[in-house]
C-alpha cells in the first residue's frame, strides 16, 4: 500500500482558509483580481458553500460560507479582521491595480518601502485584508534600522 504524503504535493504547510459572507461571490471576485484559478466547490444542499479552492499565483487559499451555527464568521459580520494576507508577486503595480479595478479598497497605497519591497495593501469586499509587494533590493539590517529610526 502507498504512503500517504501528510502534506500533499501541491499544498503549503500553511494555507488561509477565509471565511466569507457569500464564499462564490468571493471566488468570482478573486478570479478578477489576483487571476485566481478556481480548483474545487462543494456546495453544500442548501446552497452555502462548504469547502472551496482557489489558487492564487500557485498558492492555495480554501474558502468557506459564513455558518454561524457553527461559530464561523467573516470579517465584515466581526466588524473587522486583524489578519492580514500577504502576496509577494512579480509586479506589485499591475497586481495592485487590477485588484482595485476589480473592487478592493486601498487601504495603504502602493510605496517603496525602506526594508526593500514596493509594498501596498487593500481590503477586498468581503473585509479580508491583503498586502501585495514585490521585493525590489536587499538592504542591510543596518541600512533597516536607520531607514526605520528616520520614520
Amino acid at each position: 500500500m502507498p504512503k500517504v504524503k501528510p502534506v500533499p504535493d501541491n499544498m503549503h504547510t500553511v494555507t488561509p482558509h477565509l471565511i466569507c459572507a457569500g464564499a462564490a461571490d468571493a471566488i468570482e471576485f478573486y478570479k478578477k483580481a489576483f487571476n485566481a484559478v478556481e480548483e474545487m466547490r462543494l456546495p453544500a444542499p442548501n446552497g452555502r458553500l462548504m469547502h472551496a479552492m482557489i489558487r492564487i499565483e500557485g498558492s492555495a487559499v480554501m474558502l468557506v460560507d459564513e455558518m454561524p451555527e457553527w461559530g464561523a464568521f467573516g470579517p465584515k459580520s466581526l466588524k473587522g479582521s486583524s489578519v492580514t494576507i500577504h502576496i509577494c508577486v512579480p509586479d506589485a503595480d499591475t497586481f495592485f491595480s487590477r485588484a482595485v479595478a476589480a473592487g478592493a479598497k486601498v487601504v495603504m497605497p502602493l510605496a517603496d518601502m525602506f526594508w526593500g519591497d514596493r509594498y501596498g495593501k487593500i481590503e477586498d469586499p468581503f473585509g479580508h485584508h491583503w498586502s501585495i509587494a514585490t521585493h525590489q533590493r536587499d538592504p542591510s539590517p543596518a541600512e533597516i534600522a536607520a531607514a526605520m529610526a528616520k520614520l
